[in-house]
Protein backbone atom coordinates (compact mmCIF):
# COMPACT_ATOMS: atom_id res chain seq x y z
CA UNK A 1 0.00 0.00 0.00
CA UNK A 2 1.47 3.44 -1.19
CA UNK A 3 2.02 5.69 1.78
CA UNK A 4 3.38 8.84 2.57
CA UNK A 5 5.14 9.84 5.78
CA UNK A 6 4.42 14.13 6.07
CA UNK A 7 6.64 15.49 8.93
CA UNK A 8 9.70 12.64 8.51
CA UNK A 9 12.05 14.87 10.00
CA UNK A 10 10.72 14.81 13.63
CA UNK A 11 10.96 12.40 16.32
CA UNK A 12 7.69 10.88 15.81
CA UNK A 13 8.25 11.03 11.56
CA UNK A 14 11.49 9.26 12.31
CA UNK A 15 10.07 6.32 14.16
CA UNK A 16 7.50 6.14 11.70
CA UNK A 17 9.65 5.72 9.67
CA UNK A 18 11.65 2.90 11.49
CA UNK A 19 8.25 0.77 11.65
CA UNK A 20 7.16 0.71 8.43
CA UNK A 21 10.72 0.11 6.92
CA UNK A 22 9.77 -3.21 7.71
CA UNK A 23 5.78 -3.04 7.39
CA UNK A 24 4.14 -6.21 5.60
CA UNK A 25 1.74 -3.87 3.38
CA UNK A 26 2.93 -0.75 3.46
CA UNK A 27 5.26 0.72 1.33
CA UNK A 28 6.64 4.08 2.33
CA UNK A 29 7.00 6.29 -1.80
CA UNK A 30 7.60 9.68 -0.27
CA UNK A 31 8.89 11.76 2.89
CA UNK A 32 8.17 15.24 3.38
CA UNK A 33 10.22 17.49 5.49
CA UNK A 34 9.30 21.16 4.80
CA UNK A 35 13.07 22.75 6.29
CA UNK A 36 15.01 19.58 5.59
CA UNK A 37 13.55 19.33 1.94
CA UNK A 38 16.54 17.76 -0.30
CA UNK A 39 18.39 16.45 2.42
CA UNK A 40 19.50 13.08 2.69
CA UNK A 41 17.12 11.19 5.74
CA UNK A 42 20.03 9.16 6.66
CA UNK A 43 21.26 13.30 7.49
CA UNK A 44 18.42 13.68 9.99
CA UNK A 45 17.79 9.96 11.32
CA UNK A 46 20.89 8.21 10.63
CA UNK A 47 19.96 4.86 12.44
CA UNK A 48 17.80 4.56 8.83
CA UNK A 49 19.94 2.85 6.73
CA UNK A 50 17.58 1.06 5.00
CA UNK A 51 16.43 4.44 3.41
CA UNK A 52 20.01 4.73 1.56
CA UNK A 53 20.47 7.99 -0.79
CA UNK A 54 16.48 8.44 -0.31
CA UNK A 55 15.67 12.70 0.53
CA UNK A 56 12.68 14.44 2.22
CA UNK A 57 10.76 16.32 -0.49
CA UNK A 58 8.36 19.21 -0.05
CA UNK A 59 5.25 18.65 0.20
CA UNK A 60 3.84 21.11 -2.60
CA UNK A 61 6.33 18.37 -4.77
CA UNK A 62 4.05 15.66 -3.79
CA UNK A 63 1.40 13.52 -6.04
CA UNK A 64 -1.04 12.24 -3.99
CA UNK A 65 -3.11 10.32 -6.56
CA UNK A 66 -0.51 8.32 -6.34
CA UNK A 67 -0.87 7.46 -2.45
CA UNK A 68 -3.46 5.72 -0.95
CA UNK A 69 -2.45 6.19 3.24
CA UNK A 70 -0.63 9.27 4.87
CA UNK A 71 0.56 9.66 8.51
CA UNK A 72 0.76 13.29 9.26
CA UNK A 73 3.37 13.65 12.28
CA UNK A 74 3.19 17.92 12.04
CA UNK A 75 3.25 20.26 14.78
CA UNK A 76 -0.14 21.28 16.29
CA UNK A 77 -2.26 23.37 14.31
CA UNK A 78 -0.57 22.38 10.98
CA UNK A 79 -1.94 19.56 10.05
CA UNK A 80 -5.93 21.20 9.17
CA UNK A 81 -4.50 23.59 6.46
CA UNK A 82 -2.75 20.55 4.54
CA UNK A 83 -5.48 18.13 5.14
CA UNK A 84 -7.91 20.34 3.14
CA UNK A 85 -5.58 20.34 0.03
CA UNK A 86 -5.51 16.36 0.02
CA UNK A 87 -7.90 14.21 -2.27
CA UNK A 88 -10.68 12.59 -1.11
CA UNK A 89 -9.85 9.28 -1.34
CA UNK A 90 -6.70 9.41 0.95
CA UNK A 91 -6.86 7.22 4.12
CA UNK A 92 -5.08 9.53 6.59
CA UNK A 93 -4.20 9.14 10.11
CA UNK A 94 -2.98 12.38 11.68
CA UNK A 95 -0.59 12.05 14.95
CA UNK A 96 -1.51 15.98 15.86
CA UNK A 97 -3.99 17.32 17.80
CA UNK A 98 -5.92 19.06 15.28
CA UNK A 99 -8.63 16.49 14.82
CA UNK A 100 -8.96 15.07 18.88
CA UNK A 101 -11.38 17.65 20.33
CA UNK A 102 -15.18 17.95 20.02
CA UNK A 103 -15.21 21.28 21.62
CA UNK A 104 -14.31 23.73 19.56
CA UNK A 105 -13.89 26.56 23.00
CA UNK A 106 -11.58 23.83 24.40
CA UNK A 107 -9.71 24.06 21.06
CA UNK A 108 -8.93 27.76 20.82
CA UNK A 109 -8.60 27.92 25.06
CA UNK A 110 -5.66 25.57 25.42
CA UNK A 111 -4.38 26.29 21.35
CA UNK A 112 -5.54 28.73 19.76
CA UNK A 113 -6.56 29.35 16.23
CA UNK A 114 -9.98 28.45 14.61
CA UNK A 115 -11.07 24.96 15.30
CA UNK A 116 -10.77 22.35 12.34
CA UNK A 117 -13.38 20.12 13.17
CA UNK A 118 -13.23 16.32 15.05
CA UNK A 119 -12.05 12.56 13.56
CA UNK A 120 -12.59 9.44 14.86
CA UNK A 121 -10.39 9.15 17.65
CA UNK A 122 -7.92 6.06 17.73
CA UNK A 123 -7.77 4.82 20.56
CA UNK A 124 -8.72 1.02 20.01
CA UNK A 125 -8.14 -0.10 23.53
CA UNK A 126 -11.45 1.75 24.68
CA UNK A 127 -14.71 -0.18 24.53
CA UNK A 128 -16.04 0.54 21.43
CA UNK A 129 -13.50 2.15 19.52
CA UNK A 130 -12.07 -0.19 17.46
CA UNK A 131 -15.68 -0.70 15.34
CA UNK A 132 -15.37 3.66 14.68
CA UNK A 133 -12.15 3.10 13.85
CA UNK A 134 -12.54 0.33 11.14
CA UNK A 135 -15.25 2.34 9.34
CA UNK A 136 -13.23 5.39 8.69
CA UNK A 137 -10.84 6.75 6.87
CA UNK A 138 -9.99 9.62 8.86
CA UNK A 139 -7.79 8.92 12.58
CA UNK A 140 -7.23 11.43 15.21
CA UNK A 141 -4.32 9.85 16.62
CA UNK A 142 -4.26 10.04 20.19
CA UNK A 143 -1.93 12.38 22.51
CA UNK A 144 0.83 10.41 24.36
CA UNK A 145 -0.11 11.53 28.15
CA UNK A 146 -3.80 10.58 27.07
CA UNK A 147 -3.31 6.98 25.80
CA UNK A 148 -1.62 6.54 29.50
CA UNK A 149 -4.48 8.47 31.35
CA UNK A 150 -7.23 6.77 29.50
CA UNK A 151 -6.15 3.62 29.29
CA UNK A 152 -5.32 3.68 32.98
CA UNK A 153 -8.53 4.42 34.18
CA UNK A 154 -10.75 3.19 31.83
CA UNK A 155 -11.65 -0.28 33.44
CA UNK A 156 -12.09 1.73 37.30
CA UNK A 157 -14.88 4.64 35.96
CA UNK A 158 -17.39 3.04 37.89
CA UNK A 159 -15.77 2.79 41.28
CA UNK A 160 -13.91 6.18 41.26
CA UNK A 161 -15.15 9.67 41.85
CA UNK A 162 -14.97 11.06 38.73
CA UNK A 163 -14.71 14.96 40.19
CA UNK A 164 -11.50 14.05 41.90
CA UNK A 165 -8.73 12.37 39.69
CA UNK A 166 -5.32 13.23 40.24
CA UNK A 167 -2.45 12.30 37.49
CA UNK A 168 1.31 13.16 37.75
CA UNK A 169 3.25 12.00 34.36
CA UNK A 170 6.92 12.11 33.82
CA UNK A 171 8.08 12.10 30.13
CA UNK A 172 11.55 11.92 28.02
CA UNK A 173 12.63 14.73 26.06
CA UNK A 174 11.47 13.53 22.74
CA UNK A 175 8.10 14.53 23.75
CA UNK A 176 8.65 17.98 23.62
CA UNK A 177 10.16 18.04 19.79
CA UNK A 178 13.17 18.28 17.77
CA UNK A 179 13.37 21.99 17.80
CA UNK A 180 16.35 23.16 19.44
CA UNK A 181 15.34 24.30 23.26
CA UNK A 182 18.13 26.03 25.64
CA UNK A 183 16.24 23.61 28.81
CA UNK A 184 16.67 20.48 27.04
CA UNK A 185 20.02 20.79 26.20
CA UNK A 186 21.79 18.11 28.13
CA UNK A 187 23.40 20.54 30.36
CA UNK A 188 19.88 21.45 32.11
CA UNK A 189 18.43 18.16 31.86
CA UNK A 190 20.75 15.59 32.88
CA UNK A 191 20.50 14.79 36.08
CA UNK A 192 17.45 17.10 36.58
CA UNK A 193 13.32 16.99 36.97
CA UNK A 194 11.47 19.64 36.55
CA UNK A 195 7.65 20.25 36.07
CA UNK A 196 6.36 22.02 33.67
CA UNK A 197 2.61 24.01 32.12
CA UNK A 198 1.23 22.90 35.85
CA UNK A 199 -2.10 24.37 37.29
CA UNK A 200 -4.31 22.97 34.45
CA UNK A 201 -3.26 24.85 31.64
CA UNK A 202 -1.47 21.56 29.59
CA UNK A 203 -3.21 20.85 26.26
CA UNK A 204 -3.55 17.39 26.81
CA UNK A 205 -5.72 18.26 30.21
CA UNK A 206 -9.14 18.63 28.01
CA UNK A 207 -8.09 15.61 25.35
CA UNK A 208 -8.15 13.19 28.94
CA UNK A 209 -11.38 14.84 30.31
CA UNK A 210 -12.84 14.40 26.94
CA UNK A 211 -12.00 10.36 26.95
CA UNK A 212 -13.27 9.60 30.13
CA UNK A 213 -16.09 11.69 30.45
CA UNK A 214 -17.45 9.93 27.31
CA UNK A 215 -16.77 6.57 28.88
CA UNK A 216 -18.13 7.63 31.57
CA UNK A 217 -20.93 10.29 30.93
CA UNK A 218 -20.44 12.06 32.94
CA UNK A 219 -18.28 15.09 33.48
CA UNK A 220 -14.36 14.08 34.77
CA UNK A 221 -12.24 16.41 36.09
CA UNK A 222 -8.49 15.60 35.94
CA UNK A 223 -5.86 17.77 37.87
CA UNK A 224 -2.77 17.15 35.60
CA UNK A 225 0.94 17.91 36.49
CA UNK A 226 3.92 16.85 33.97
CA UNK A 227 7.34 16.08 34.57
CA UNK A 228 10.17 16.32 32.35
CA UNK A 229 12.68 13.80 32.89
CA UNK A 230 16.42 13.38 32.20
CA UNK A 231 15.67 10.11 29.73
CA UNK A 232 15.30 10.49 25.61
CA UNK A 233 11.73 8.61 25.57
CA UNK A 234 9.08 7.25 27.64
CA UNK A 235 6.24 8.14 29.87
CA UNK A 236 5.57 7.13 33.39
CA UNK A 237 1.64 7.95 34.79
CA UNK A 238 0.30 7.51 38.27
CA UNK A 239 -2.88 7.88 38.24
CA UNK A 240 -5.24 8.43 41.32
CA UNK A 241 -8.69 8.59 42.34
CA UNK A 242 -11.29 8.56 45.14
CA UNK A 243 -12.68 5.15 45.62
CA UNK A 244 -16.77 5.41 45.53
CA UNK A 245 -16.83 1.04 46.21
CA UNK A 246 -14.78 -1.19 49.06
CA UNK A 247 -12.51 -2.91 46.81
CA UNK A 248 -9.34 -4.64 47.49
CA UNK A 249 -6.21 -3.96 45.65
CA UNK A 250 -6.65 -7.76 44.33
CA UNK A 251 -10.42 -7.17 43.14
CA UNK A 252 -9.11 -4.46 41.05
CA UNK A 253 -6.15 -6.23 39.93
CA UNK A 254 -8.58 -9.04 38.64
CA UNK A 255 -10.90 -6.19 37.34
CA UNK A 256 -8.36 -4.79 35.35
CA UNK A 257 -6.47 -8.28 34.17
CA UNK A 258 -10.66 -9.27 32.61
CA UNK A 259 -10.76 -5.76 31.37
CA UNK A 260 -7.50 -5.95 29.09
CA UNK A 261 -7.22 -9.70 29.02
CA UNK A 262 -7.83 -9.69 25.07
CA UNK A 263 -5.66 -6.98 23.79
CA UNK A 264 -2.24 -7.58 23.28
CA UNK A 265 -1.01 -4.13 23.68
CA UNK A 266 -2.00 -3.77 26.93
CA UNK A 267 -0.06 -5.95 29.98
CA UNK A 268 -1.25 -6.07 33.41
CA UNK A 269 1.06 -6.85 35.50
CA UNK A 270 1.62 -9.49 38.02
CA UNK A 271 1.09 -7.89 41.73
CA UNK A 272 3.95 -6.67 43.12
CA UNK A 273 6.00 -6.11 39.93
CA UNK A 274 5.64 -2.33 38.37
CA UNK A 275 5.62 -0.48 35.17
CA UNK A 276 9.17 0.71 33.66
CA UNK A 277 9.72 2.77 30.84
CA UNK A 278 12.75 1.27 29.66
CA UNK A 279 11.58 -1.92 28.97
CA UNK A 280 9.02 -0.60 26.54
CA UNK A 281 11.37 1.29 24.86
CA UNK A 282 11.07 0.82 21.00
CA UNK A 283 7.32 -0.94 21.51
CA UNK A 284 3.63 -0.51 21.14
CA UNK A 285 2.90 -1.86 24.62
CA UNK A 286 1.38 -0.33 28.39
CA UNK A 287 2.46 -1.87 31.26
CA UNK A 288 -0.25 -1.10 33.95
CA UNK A 289 -0.31 -1.99 37.81
CA UNK A 290 -2.85 -0.94 40.54
CA UNK A 291 -3.16 -1.00 44.25
CA UNK A 292 -5.85 0.46 46.32
CA UNK A 293 -4.38 2.66 49.47
CA UNK A 294 -7.02 1.88 52.44
CA UNK A 295 -5.25 4.99 54.09
CA UNK A 296 -6.42 7.48 52.20
CA UNK A 297 -9.40 5.24 50.28
CA UNK A 298 -7.72 6.11 46.97
CA UNK A 299 -7.38 3.88 43.77
CA UNK A 300 -3.25 4.52 42.37
CA UNK A 301 -2.96 3.05 39.00
CA UNK A 302 0.44 3.12 37.24
CA UNK A 303 1.11 3.35 33.60
CA UNK A 304 4.24 3.04 31.50
CA UNK A 305 4.45 3.13 27.82
CA UNK A 306 7.14 4.81 25.02
CA UNK A 307 5.86 7.76 24.18
CA UNK A 308 6.97 7.42 20.40
CA UNK A 309 5.55 4.03 20.53
CA UNK A 310 1.71 3.55 21.88
CA UNK A 311 2.05 7.35 22.46
CA UNK A 312 2.54 7.91 18.73
CA UNK A 313 4.19 6.59 15.86
CA UNK A 314 3.12 2.89 17.13
CA UNK A 315 -0.28 3.26 17.89
CA UNK A 316 -0.79 5.43 14.37
CA UNK A 317 0.43 2.17 12.55
CA UNK A 318 -1.70 0.22 14.81
CA UNK A 319 -4.81 2.30 13.97
CA UNK A 320 -3.90 2.58 10.00
CA UNK A 321 -3.75 -1.70 10.39
CA UNK A 322 -7.42 -1.39 11.68
CA UNK A 323 -8.84 1.00 8.92
CA UNK A 324 -7.04 -1.46 6.41
CA UNK A 325 -8.31 -4.78 7.60
CA UNK A 326 -4.77 -6.14 8.13
CA UNK A 327 -4.00 -7.51 11.21
CA UNK A 328 -3.28 -4.91 14.54
CA UNK A 329 -0.01 -6.01 15.23
CA UNK A 330 1.49 -5.85 11.69
CA UNK A 331 4.77 -4.52 11.66
CA UNK A 332 4.80 -3.53 15.36
CA UNK A 333 7.33 -3.74 17.95
CA UNK A 334 6.64 -7.24 20.03
CA UNK A 335 8.62 -6.17 22.75
CA UNK A 336 10.83 -3.24 24.31
CA UNK A 337 14.58 -2.96 23.81
CA UNK A 338 14.90 -3.23 27.85
CA UNK A 339 17.95 -1.79 28.96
Amino acid sequence: MKTAVIGGSGYAGGELLRLLAVHPYFQVVVVTAHSNSGELITAVHPQLTSYGTRTFSAVSDVDFSAVELVFIALPHGESASLVHTLPDHLKIVDLGADFRLVDSALWEKYYGGTHAGTWVYGLPEIIGSRSKIAKSKRIANPGCYPTSVAIGLAPALDFIDSSDIVVVSATGTTGAGRNAKVHLIASEIMGSLSSYKFGGVHQHTPEMEQTLSSLMGATVNILFTPIMAPMTRGILSTLTAKMTKNLTTEQVHSLYSSAYQDEYFVDVLPIGQLPKTGALTGSNKVQLQVAVDSHTNRLVVSVALDNLGKGAAGQAIQNANIINGFPETSGLSLDGLGI
